[in-house]
């Protein structure tokens, strides 16, 4: 009877072992696409950010032949 109870002790710890483990590598997963949207939203704001800078320059140079 001990060694049933033990057993059954045994697999239960090694369950929540299992739970934490698989707890672990889901929110891992959820950090990684956090990471990798974050990565694109940055890049699309480096995009917006170049373009403007570009119409700046042109309107600088534009203003500036007119003078």
């Amino acid at each position: 009877m001990k060694t049933v109870l033990l057993v059954i002790a045994a697999v239960g710890i090694a369950g929540c072992g299992l739970d934490v483990a698989d707890s672990a590598a889901t929110a891992g997963s959820i950090k990684k696409r956090e990471i990798e949207q974050a990565q694109k939203t940055m890049h699309n704001a480096q995009q917006k950010l170049d373009a403007t800078m570009q119409q700046v320059q042109a309107r600088e140079r534009a203003g500036s032949s007119q003078e």
